[in-house]
């Protein structure tokens, strides 16, 4: 077997060393900012619109699969559906945007 090797490990709490002083070591905020925000409320609002336009049996596949992230069996058990029609559905969505 092959040897593995240490993993390294970095505390938090410890000052990053650099050549002339320690400097405190930052952490990214993950949370997304201002402009993030905005972007996605403005797009939630137009897929929003675009889900409304289309006629129910569209829309309902549309948004187990492509939103929500369902699999195909994931998405035909919900809808009480086969997968060639939620394929098919998906292929055909017939929207009035």
């Amino acid at each position: 077997m092959r040897r593995r090797r240490p993993e390294r490990m970095v505390s938090l709490d410890e000052d990053v060393k650099t050549e002339e002083r320690f400097v405190p070591r930052e952490i990214a905020d993950g949370s997304p900012n201002p402009e993030q925000l905005y972007k996605t409320s403005g797009v939630e609002e137009i897929l929003s619109k675009t889900i409304r336009g289309c006629p129910q049996v569209f829309g309902r596949v549309f948004v187990l699969r492509d939103v929500e992230g369902l699999s195909y069996e994931e998405t035909a058990d919900a809808l009480d559906s086969s997968i060639p029609a939620v394929k098919s559905r998906l292929l055909r969505r017939a929207c009035n945007s």
